[in-house]
């Protein structure tokens, strides 16, 4: 139902409409990562891509925030080139470009660490447009 009214409704509405839909653990995990994504970066802008996937970006895709029935999963799509020294990167390990953190149920999010590591993907996205214009 989501996809048929993207058209009227902003990524950001189509985000609050995902974490009340949701209404369990997984919509206040998802809540809480996307307030800790604009707390670490005030400029962030919100997307709704994939057929209902929440995107934040800043000068290009800085995660996704996913949600499955056991984990709420936020992948980041530069994070193997990220410094990752909380060792927060918990999935998708073995690829090349991507990393990702699940979330599971009762987990506490380690907020420091996580908007550090928000800081660092929006500096890489920064650092790689830089060189593109050079």
């Amino acid at each position: 139902m989501a996809a048929m009214q993207s058209d009227a409704q902003s990524p950001s509405d189509l985000i609050d409409g995902r974490i009340a839909e949701l209404a369990d653990w997984r919509g206040e995990t998802l809540a809480r990562v996307r307030a800790l994504i604009k707390e670490a970066d005030p400029d962030v802008v919100e997307e709704w891509k994939w057929r209902g996937v929440p995107v934040w970006e800043h000068d290009g895709i800085l995660c996704t925030g996913e949600t499955y029935k056991a984990v709420v999963k936020m992948t980041f799509a530069k994070g193997a080139s990220l410094e990752d020294p909380a060792g927060l990167f918990n999935s998708s390990l073995d690829g090349n470009t991507r990393r990702a953190i699940d979330f599971r149920e009762g987990e506490a999010i380690r907020e420091e660490a996580l908007k550090a590591l928000i800081r660092a993907a929006v500096a890489l996205n920064q650092s790689s447009r830089a060189k593109k214009k050079a």
